[in-house]
């Protein structure tokens, strides 16, 4: 494979359910607005939904179930009920921290793009102190088109005045992985249990935890 090349030079995070067991809060989330409405929030809903940005997010909801909410008012309830529910479940996935530090030892630029609002993206982050840690942050409010669209990462890319194939991206979801993979970057999958049946195809790699020390090698780090 190609994978044997030089280090990525930068490397770009999806936030949901790759840096933190977020995706475990959503699904909290989407069953209480399905509950409130009568309705189930199923694992195939979950599916078509996830790694999407808002309004895609929760218009897919209201056909879905033929439900008469505005997804504005739908997204604001959400983001309510998810903020409501950090302080007591949300944790990082196994390995970030210690990815973080490596990469901060090594002088290796990192960003985030999350199809999540700038408000859910401070509400997470803020309570590890984490947003200084990245050279930039991008949210569905600074793109037109979410993931699967390779927007968000080309706009990334140009942020870092880095090629895209120079660019290591770390996704949960097969959106994201798509939207990187378009966008030209080297695409690393790495599931949560809630995305673990999605298709992964495009990704250069598929692996466990951001622990993997196959992961360390791509970036150019200093073995685990």
């Amino acid at each position: 494979t190609t994978l044997a090349m030089t280090p990525a030079r930068a490397a770009i995070f999806d936030m949901d359910g790759l840096m933190f067991n977020t995706e475990d809060v959503y699904y909290q989330v989407g069953t209480e607005l399905m509950r409130r409405r009568g309705r189930r929030y199923t694992r195939d809903l979950s599916d078509a939904v996830m790694g999407r940005p808002p309004q895609v997010c929760f218009e897919t909801m209201i056909q879905w179930h033929g439900l008469d909410d505005r997804w504005e008012a739908m997204a604001a309830e959400s983001e309510d009920l998810f903020v409501a529910l950090l302080d007591d479940h949300l944790a990082p996935m196994p390995g970030l921290l210690h990815l973080l530090d490596a990469l901060e030892a090594a002088g290796v630029p990192k960003a985030i793009c999350t199809s999540s609002s700038r408000r859910v993206l401070t509400a997470v982050l803020s309570r590890f102190q984490m947003e200084p840690r990245f050279q930039f942050t991008l949210t569905a409010e600074d793109i037109v088109h979410g993931k699967p669209h390779p927007e968000i990462y080309l706009k990334a890319a140009e942020r870092l005045a880095l090629p895209p194939e120079q660019i290591l991206v770390l996704e949960d979801s097969q959106t994201g992985c798509r939207a990187a993979a378009d966008a030209g970057a080297v695409v690393v999958a790495v599931p949560g249990e809630h995305s673990r049946n999605q298709d992964f195809r495009v990704a250069s790699m598929v692996l466990e935890s951001l622990d993997d020390p196959r992961l360390h090698g791509l970036l150019g780090l200093p073995a685990l």
